[in-house]
């Protein structure tokens, strides 16, 4: 095959190709690349029709801005062209800008030009008659779009009548075209996601295209409900006024009850522009929606028209991209992590992608619910971002990638760390771990195990539940009273004195009282006031073990999640080795009276305590009523 043979098969596939993708993108609102692979695609297209001139035809995508519009709308004529913008992607590539105006220009003098941030959303052309809003359509292929006038009316913030207040901007033209870019912020666009995958829907892969979806609707209530909004940043045809700059534009518009960017700056050259770049890219994830660059644009317009366009993009104005924020990569494997609570975490282990500048490797998926709604499979194809451009996050799966070996995920019944038996609560999305021994959760454990509400062991503190943790001198709740003297002086910071304080607290905690160790052990959901009632109840702890749900929810004030958690947590053996662990060292938990509990006048009312105790402290109080009944 000779090389010009090799170069219009891969153009025509290339085009076939990006074909394809403008589509799923500009008019189904479901992508399957990111916008770096589709940049890649028609970089490498515009690449070879530049070495090979003669195969460029009218229809390449290199020569149009977008796809055609939909046929289910009214397609709408552009006065003036919608034109996309060429892409800057480094400082260098910004600067080359700036020098290939001068050269265009025959100047060396230093060029004043508008920076604005790059909204990722779905630009429209606004068209106002004698300061009415009369008509609105998309972009589409840049000459003709779709006419969405009455789903653009549901914006709220769009004027659909222009105040001309005072002074010079009170001139308002007779017909005007205003380019504005619809959007959703990032907040709105979770809360959307969140319902349409509460009632069954797909979600969206990210708020571009959830407003592009939403602008799409036939009907205009459906665009009512979502959370759209708009900023305005060009005019095109303008019949009955001139401007004479794009910062006079600006200053009209927002004058006029535009929305107008408040980032938007005027920069003295280039070097501005660059300062600009990179404080936009700093701050971007702070901003209430998605950025994915800024716009350069010079700012007189007279020096616009000298310049004019190429076939697809003005000359005067560039669009300089940050680092991606999402990309597609394949989930080779799903991992479990237990955490320091037990719950386990299904994570995503993926071929490795760069993504925002940061190579991510691993995404949470979070809860077997999270992999359920989005359908996520090992061996599938994804696209994945970094939340808040930190965390890294699935969006969504690529089904049209699908072979057929991808394999569906559900978490593990037993405790990948310890063997202990995994359970979901009723009302909770987490799976959690219920063994007391699992070395994913020690020093979680150990540290409540400890606290003042608990066993109370005086000096054993968070830093020293870690080194004792470390030195792998405790393995479970019940190691703490096999603690030796000697086995604690050999720790970083620990003297003589020390180790004999703590060895006489963990003395003195072998006789606590009963509700005190039932709270101790963690059961999920029986706090300090629950495991009082349960001692009240059961007053030795071995009938508190052999309890079933049914006796637990005869008790007033235990409901089923209590009952559900507190019997599966006696039932898990390795819980039940460390009570017995804790029985051998010695631990005798108070025996509680037999019999009816002695009433007194305050038994079975409840206190509030506000403002400052100066007789005791909030405990002691709490303690003093409690231990009357109250």
């Amino acid at each position: 095959m000779t090389v010009h043979a090799a170069a219009l098969q891969r153009i025509e596939s290339l085009r076939s190709l990006i074909r394809y993708h403008n589509r799923r993108y500009y008019q189904l609102d479901d992508p399957e690349i990111s916008d770096p692979e589709y940049d890649r695609l028609m970089q490498e297209l515009s690449t070879l029709e530049q070495t090979h001139p003669g195969l460029v035809t009218p229809d390449s995508p290199t020569q149009r801005v977008g796809a055609a519009p939909l046929e289910k709308f009214i397609p709408f004529r552009h006065d003036t062209p919608m034109l996309s913008l060429a892409n800057a992607f480094s400082e260098e590539d910004i600067r080359e800008f700036d020098g290939r105006i001068k050269r265009l220009l025959g100047s060396t003098e230093e060029i004043r030009f508008v920076a604005e941030p790059k909204l990722d959303g779905v630009a429209v052309n606004l068209i106002y008659l004698r300061g009415v809003f009369t008509a609105g359509s998309t972009r589409g292929d840049g000459a003709v779009g779709e006419d969405i006038t009455q789903n653009l009316k549901t914006i709220q913030a769009l004027p659909l009548v222009i105040d001309p207040g005072s002074g010079i901007a009170a001139e308002v033209p007779d017909r005007m075209e205003i380019r504005g870019e619809v959007y959703i912020e990032r907040e709105a666009f979770k809360g959307l996601n969140r319902r349409r995958l509460d009632s069954g829907e797909p979600p969206f892969a990210n708020p571009r295209n959830a407003a592009a979806g939403s602008l799409r609707q036939l009907d205009s209530r459906i665009t009512a409900r979502r959370p759209l909004n708009i900023f305005c940043y060009a005019v095109g045809q303008v019949l009955g006024r001139r401007f004479q700059s794009q910062a006079e534009v600006l200053n009209t518009l927002a004058h006029w009850g535009f929305p107008v960017n408040p980032h938007i700056e005027k920069a003295e050259n280039i070097e501005t522009c660059i300062a600009y770049f990179r404080h936009m890219d700093d701050r971007r994830a702070a901003l209430p929606y998605e950025i994915d660059g800024i716009v350069v644009k010079v700012d007189e317009m007279a020096l616009q028209e000298e310049l004019g366009a190429v076939s697809r993009s003005p000359r005067w104005a560039i669009a300089c991209k940050f680092k991606a924020a999402q990309e597609t990569t394949v989930i080779e494997d799903i991992l479990v992590q237990v955490g320091r609570t037990g719950v386990l975490t299904p994570v995503a282990v993926m071929r490795p992608v760069q993504v925002g500048g940061v190579l991510v490797s691993r995404a949470t998926l979070h809860n077997q619910d999270e992999i359920d709604k989005k359908d996520i499979r090992i061996g599938d194809t994804v696209m994945v971002q970094r939340a808040g451009d930190v965390i890294p996050e699935v969006v969504k799966v690529i089904e049209s990638k699908r072979t057929g070996m991808e394999k569906i995920f559900i978490l593990p019944g037993a405790c990948p760390v310890c063997g202990s038996e995994v359970v979901r609560l009723a009302g909770e999305a987490a799976h959690r771990c219920i063994g007391l021994a699992c070395p994913a959760q020690i020093r979680e454990h150990i540290r409540h195990f400890a606290s003042r509400g608990a066993m109370d062991i005086e000096g054993l503190g968070e830093k020293l539940v870690a080194q004792i943790v470390e030195a792998a001198l405790i393995k479970d709740p019940a190691d703490i009273f096999y603690l030796t003297h000697d086995r604690l002086i050999g720790l970083e910071r620990m003297a003589e004195k020390s180790a004999a304080n703590l060895t006489a607290a963990i003395e003195r905690s072998k006789k606590p009282a009963l509700e005190k160790l039932i709270y101790a052990l963690g059961i999920r959901h029986v706090g300090e006031r629950t495991a009082r009632i349960l001692a009240g109840e059961f007053r030795t702890l071995e009938k508190l073990t052999t309890a079933t749900t049914e006796d637990l929810l005869t008790i007033r004030d235990i409901g089923p999640e209590v009952a559900a958690s507190t019997t599966k947590f006696f039932h898990e053996p390795t819980n039940l080795k460390v009570i017995e662990k804790l029985r051998l060292a010695g631990v005798k938990p108070l025996k509680m009276a037999d019999g009816p509990r002695t009433e007194t006048a305050i038994s079975s009312k409840s206190f509030v305590f506000t403002g400052t105790l100066t007789q005791m402290t909030r405990i002691q109080a709490r303690e003093l009523v409690e231990s009357r009944g109250g």
